[in-house]
Order: structure tokens, then C-alpha cells, then sequence
């Protein structure tokens, strides 16, 4: 290989050292190697803790939905939204704008303003954690970029996470837009697709800092496929997750406060129904509640079959987490349909949901890794 001398000039000559320095940029441009050095493991770190962000942001979104703060705000500002009302004419107009909303006409009315100040403070806590997590996002991955320190192949998947963060705002606006109109609540509809979209970006955002982490101890690992029985898994825990989610926006959880029977029966066979029936998968708060209630053990059982595929493939921390998470996730729903809906159960409830999809994705990843994939397709 010829060799490329990079020394400096002896000369003093100006022109000389200009050039050499032209030739160092032209060189760093076209041999990337100089100026480009992967950083998979700091990488994985960041999405990792943007990760953990989301998942606080999915608790604080819970605690807005419970205290029916979430149309609090009537405005979506993106960069002026970011203070709060700092002096008496602000809140007052802040203030007088809610009292505009149907919320406020059918179901505040004579709130003061120390009680709106209270649904304020958790809306608003809300959409500053989301600004905050795009910042912790989108800086930092600008500065990777600029280094030359995303792996080949992950710049479009690191994108794309961000584009669904900028998505995640647009669906938050307009599940708030739909409780600004005719109707005091939110729908339970755009609750749900707001939920899940959250999730989805948590779990995203776990899977691939594990690939990251993978390539770090394996320059030649490839991105994780997920296996079909993983797919399955998901596929239930998204539903049962979209059902939570409507309980939630129909207060449906009101409905029946007994476990395991809905009242004196375990299903009450005086249940107003809705037409076409389908309509009430959908609409019904007990219809909706009762679904929620047993669709949870076939979540469990689900993931009874994933905990023992990993079990049989040496993941045995996983495994039992796994279950241990999908069983304290019924417990901590059962009691809280018997506390009435208690805020701090509730919450529980939503967090240990987001807690086993991180469970569940680190799981899926593992039963990815290629030597457990013959296991697994077996």
C-alpha cells in the first residue's frame, strides 16, 4: 500500500501550510475513516435514557387522563406553550379560555381558579415533557450525525423514531381538539391511538439500542428480526392495551367496581346494547370493560408462552420477568377496579403496562439473537 504522508510542512512558507491544510479536508472528505467513527454503544445509551423519558411521560399522561386535566390547555403552541402563565393576567386569560370548552361549561362550572390551576399544572407538565423529550432526541442526534457516528444502516431508523415523535405531538393536539367542540371528555378513540403510539415509540426506541448494544460487542450483528411468536405477543398486548385504553376514555371503569362478577352476574344481562353490535367493542362502557377484564388472561397466557421460549433458550431473568410483570399487571388492574378507579392504582396500572412492553421487547429481542433462532422457529 502506497504510503500518504500527513505530516505537516517544514516551511514556513504560508501558501505551503495553507495547502496542506486544504489537502487534511479534502483527504478527511474522501476517506471517511479519519473523521467517521461509529459510536453504537453511546448511541444505544441516549435512546435508552430518551426511552426512560417516554415512559415518564406515558405515567404523566395517566395522572392527566385521571384528573381530567388533559383539555386544561385549549391551545396548541409548540414554542410559546412552553411557559406557563407567569403573572395574575395571564392565568386569568388562561382561565377564561378554558371556561370556553365543554368541559368547563357541562361539567365545572364555578371551578376557581386554584382548582384550575391544579388540571393546568398536569396538562401542562404533560406537553413539556414531550418538548423535552424532542429536544433530548432530536439535539443529540443531530450531533451524532454531524460526527459521523451513526452506524451504516441505522440513520433511517433513528429518523424515522423521530418522525413518529413529531407524529406523537400532531395526534396529542388532535385527541385535545376532539374535547374542545361539542363534548366535555376527549375521544376514547384518539385516547387510544395516542397510547399506543407512545408505546410504540418506547418499545422502538428499546429495540434498537439493543441492536446497537449487539453491534457493539459484534461488529458484524445485523438488526434484530422480530420472531413471529413475538409479533403474536404484541399483537395481543396492543390489543388489550387499545381496550384499557377505551375503559379509560368512556370511564368505563365506573361501571362495575366487583371482581370477578360485573354486579350479581358475570355479565349483566340487563346491559343497554348498541346497534350494529360491533358498535359496542367500541362504544359500551361495559361491554368495554368486560372485554378488558378477560381479555387480560389471554395476555397472560401469551405471555406464559413467550417466558417459556426464552426459558428454554437460556433467558431465564427475562422469563421470569416477564411473568412476574404480566401477573402484578392483573393484580394492580383487579385492584383497582375494586378501589372505585383510585388515582394512584391507576396510574400504577397504565406504568406497569408501559413496564411490560419494555419487558416484552427486550424479551423478543433476545429470542432474535441468532443463536437462539433455530430455538425459537422450532
Amino acid at each position: 500500500m502506497r504510503q500518504v504522508n500527513l505530516s505537516p510542512p517544514v516551511s514556513n512558507d504560508i501558501g505551503a501550510r495553507l495547502a496542506y491544510l486544504s489537502f487534511m479536508a479534502t483527504s478527511a472528505l474522501r476517506i471517511p475513516s479519519l473523521i467517521a467513527i461509529a459510536r453504537p454503544r453511546a448511541i444505544a445509551h441516549w435512546l435508552l435514557l430518551v426511552a426512560a423519558l417516554v415512559f415518564a411521560m406515558i405515567v404523566v399522561g395517566g395522572i392527566t387522563r385521571l384528573t381530567e386535566s388533559g383539555l386544561s390547555i385549549v391551545e396548541w403552541a409548540p414554542v410559546s406553550g412552553a411557559v406557563p402563565p407567569l403573572n395574575d393576567a395571564a392565568w386569568n386569560a388562561a382561565f377564561a379560555a378554558y371556561k370556553t370548552t365543554p368541559q368547563y361549561v357541562q361539567v365545572n362550572t364555578g371551578m376557581s381558579l386554584s382548582e384550575f390551576k391544579n388540571i393546568y399544572f398536569w396538562e401542562f407538565v404533560h406537553r413539556l415533557l414531550g418538548r423535552v423529550i424532542g429536544l433530548a432526541f432530536a439535539l443529540p442526534l443531530l450531533w451524532f450525525a454531524v460526527r459521523r457516528a451513526i452506524p451504516a444502516g441505522y440513520g433511517w431508523r433513528l429518523s424515522a423514531l423521530l418522525a413518529l415523535g413529531g407524529l406523537q405531538g400532531f395526534i396529542g393536539w388532535w385527541m385535545v381538539a376532539s374535547g374542545l367542540v361539542d363534548r366535555p371528555d376527549v375521544s376514547h378513540i384518539r385516547l387510544a391511538v395516542h397510547l399506543l403510539n407512545a408505546l410504540l415509540i418506547m418499545g422502538a426506541l428499546i429495540w434498537v439500542a439493543l441492536d446497537l448494544l449487539r453491534l457493539h460487542r459484534d461488529a458484524d450483528a445485523k438488526p434484530a428480526r422480530v420472531p413471529t411468536l413475538a409479533i403474536w405477543a404484541f399483537a395481543i398486548l396492543a390489543l388489550q392495551i387499545m381496550f384499557g385504553a377505551y375503559v379509560a376514555g368512556l370511564e368505563a371503569g365506573y361501571a362495575f367496581s366487583s371482581w370477578p362478577l360485573m354486579g350479581d352476574s358475570w355479565f349483566p344481562a340487563d346491559a343497554p346494547m348498541l346497534a350494529p353490535w360491533l358498535r359496542n367493542l367500541v362504544d359500551n362502557p361495559i361491554v368495554v370493560q368486560f372485554v378488558h377484564r378477560w381479555l387480560a388472561f389471554a395476555v397472560a397466557a401469551m405471555m406464559v408462552v413467550v417466558a417459556r421460549k426464552a426459558w428454554t433458550c437460556g433467558a431465564n431473568r427475562l422469563a421470569i420477568a416477564l411473568v412476574t410483570v404480566v401477573t402484578a399487571q392483573i393484580l394492580l388492574g383487579i385492584t383497582t377496579l375494586l378501589s372505585g378507579v383510585a388515582l394512584h392504582l391507576a396510574a400504577a396500572h397504565q406504568a406497569m403496562a408501559a413496564v411490560l412492553v419494555g419487558v416484552l421487547v427486550t424479551t423478543a429481542h433476545r429470542l432474535a439473537a441468532p443463536e437462539v433462532s433455530r430455538v425459537v422457529s422450532a
